[in-house]
């Protein structure tokens, strides 16, 4: 009898309790994710002690978390970070237009097939949850990768020209042996 109730102990601690199992967040540009980490951002919910753990199904555009739920992955416990919060999040400060060099962090090295980046349209609604709509579809950068990256990776792209005002970028990294990919948004202030 014993056994079952610690057996059943178990199951309700391990539902109840968010996993660890790691993954990876974006450095430059800060992610909402990495906000909440670091206590720079406030009332975010699980995401602040799982920065690397927000995953979803890969294929986006055409796949991926639903629309409102990008920030998110599409995960319940994280859905604070799909509130644009009235533009109060922390923003990175960029230039359009310029060289930049975007940095992830990992926790675990998954196998991956390419790292993109999206950004918002001009007068996109940034008072409304992010959707393919907001966000011009075509990768500003595309990064190909082969194999596991090591803990800390960075690549240099350029930053879209023609850019003003707050935005938000979307990174996306895409895992080649699951059906899933990571997702950070940051926001951004031209």
């Amino acid at each position: 009898m014993a056994g079952v109730a610690v057996g059943a102990l178990a199951l309700t601690f391990s539902t109840s309790v968010p996993t660890a199992s790691a993954h990876g967040w974006t450095n430059a540009p800060i992610s909402r994710a990495k906000y909440c980490q670091a206590g720079t951002a406030q009332n975010c919910g699980n995401i602040q002690w799982e920065p690397q753990s927000v995953e979803g199904p890969k294929g986006f555009p055409n796949g991926g978390p639903a629309d409102g739920k990008l920030c998110s992955a599409g995960i319940g416990a994280f859905a604070p970070l799909d509130d644009q919060r009235g533009g109060g999040w922390p923003t990175n400060n960029l230039r359009s237009g310029q060289s930049y060099t975007f940095k992830w962090h990992f926790t675990a090295m998954h196998s991956t097939t390419d790292f993109r980046y999206y950004i918002t349209k001009n007068g996109w609604n940034s008072n409304a949850p992010l959707t393919r709509g907001a966000l011009e579809l075509n990768p500003f950068l595309t990064v190909p990768f082969s194999g596991r990256p090591p803990a800390d990776i960075s690549h240099s792209g350029t930053l879209p020209g023609g850019k003003s005002g707050r935005h938000m970028i979307l990174s996306v990294w895409t895992i080649a042996d699951t059906g899933n990919a990571f997702y950070q948004c940051s926001d951004v202030n031209f």
